[in-house]
């Protein structure tokens, strides 16, 4: 006896359609089991890892930017101090 299925409506772009459609020939599969491979293979902790790694990433990118930013007004401090000093000694 056949159990029983129901139907799940998902809207897309015909572009979307054609790749989702292309995808599940490479891989073999109708779109049906493509989709329902999709969804069950989608759990909470690996958008949670996901989100932790950009933000990981973010934070990594920000200190970088940050350091950056200090070694560069640094830089510009220390050239106006010997452009000061350059200056003062002139006569002009």
């Amino acid at each position: 006896m056949a159990s029983a299925t129901e139907r799940i409506v998902v809207q897309v772009t015909p572009v979307q359609k054609r790749a989702i459609a292309r995808t599940a020939k490479r891989l073999g599969l109708n779109v049906s089991e493509l989709m329902r491979q999709a969804a069950q293979g989608i759990t909470s902790s690996d958008v949670e890892e996901n989100i932790d790694a950009l933000i990981r990433h973010v934070n990594a990118c920000s200190k970088e930017a940050n350091d950056a930013l200090d070694d560069a007004l640094l830089f510009v401090e220390e050239s106006n101090e010997r452009i000061a000093a350059i200056a003062g000694g002139c006569s002009w």
